[in-house]
C-alpha cells in the first residue's frame, strides 16, 4: 500500500514539472505600437500652385494721358472698359492673348481746336513668368479707336488704327491661403493711333497716348 502511494505521488510530482516546463516555452511578445491618427483628407492648396490657365473675363479704371500729331492739343481724362482673354501655362510660364475695348474721357482744347478720343481698343498677345501667386507679363499688339477734332460748330470723327504695348502685374486674390478664381491687375500699356487726313484741320492727325489701369478678372 505504502509503494502504491509512493508511486501515485511521484507521478504527479513528475506531471506539475513538465507542465512548468511546457508554460516556460511559451514565446512572451511585446504590446502593438501604437497607431497613428487616421489620414486628412483635406490639404491646404500652396500658392504656388495657382493656375493661371484657361479663360478670363474683368473689368478695368484708369487714367490716359498723350498728344496729338499736328496739333498743340494734349488729351486727357479717365478711361474704363471690359478686357477678355485666354492663358496657356506651362510651369510658370504663361502666354496668352487678351482683347479690350474702352470709353474714354480723354479730351483737350487748344485755341479753337479741340481734338478728343471718345473710345479705344486692343488686341494684344500676353507673356509672362509666375513667381508664387503673381504673375508679371510685357503685352503688343494692334490698337483703334477714335480720334475726333471739332472747330466753332463742324466735327470730323476718324477710326485710327496702330500699335500697343505694355507691361503688368497680376496677383491672385487668395482667401484664407488659398487660390481663388478672382485676380487683380495694374497695367501700363502705350497705345499709338497712326495718322489721318482731316478735312476740318486741313493736315494728318494721330493720337498717341499713356494709360495707367488697375482691374480685377475673372478666371473660369
Amino acid at each position: 500500500m505504502k509503494k502504491l502511494l509512493l508511486r501515485v505521488l511521484t507521478l504527479l510530482a513528475v506531471g506539475g514539472i513538465a507542465q512548468e516546463a511546457k508554460a516556460a516555452d511559451v514565446p512572451m511578445y511585446p504590446p502593438p505600437p501604437p497607431q497613428p491618427p487616421p489620414q486628412q483628407f483635406y490639404t491646404p492648396r500652396p500658392l504656388d500652385l495657382c493656375s493661371w490657365a484657361g479663360p478670363y473675363l474683368g473689368s478695368n479704371l484708369g487714367y490716359a494721358w498723350g498728344t496729338v500729331s499736328g496739333s498743340q492739343t494734349k488729351p486727357a481724362g479717365f478711361v474704363s472698359g471690359a478686357q477678355a482673354g485666354y492663358n496657356w501655362q506651362n510651369g510658370p510660364w504663361v502666354i496668352g492673348v487678351e482683347g479690350d475695348l474702352q470709353v474714354s474721357g480723354a479730351e483737350n482744347t487748344f485755341a479753337s481746336w479741340k481734338f478728343s478720343n471718345p473710345w479705344f481698343g486692343t488686341v494684344r498677345g500676353r507673356a509672362g513668368y509666375t513667381v508664387g501667386s503673381v504673375l508679371f507679363y510685357s503685352t503688343a499688339g494692334l490698337a483703334f479707336g477714335e480720334l475726333r477734332a471739332e472747330t466753332f460748330n463742324s466735327s470730323e470723327s476718324h477710326v485710327n488704327t496702330g500699335w500697343a504695348v505694355g507691361v503688368g502685374t497680376e496677383f491672385n486674390l487668395t482667401a484664407f491661403g488659398a487660390p481663388t478664381n478672382w485676380t487683380a491687375k495694374i497695367e501700363y500699356l502705350f497705345v499709338s493711333l497712326s495718322d489721318t487726313p482731316f478735312f476740318t484741320t486741313g493736315m494728318s492727325n494721330g493720337l498717341s497716348f499713356s494709360t495707367f489701369r488697375v482691374g480685377v478678372n475673372y478666371h473660369f
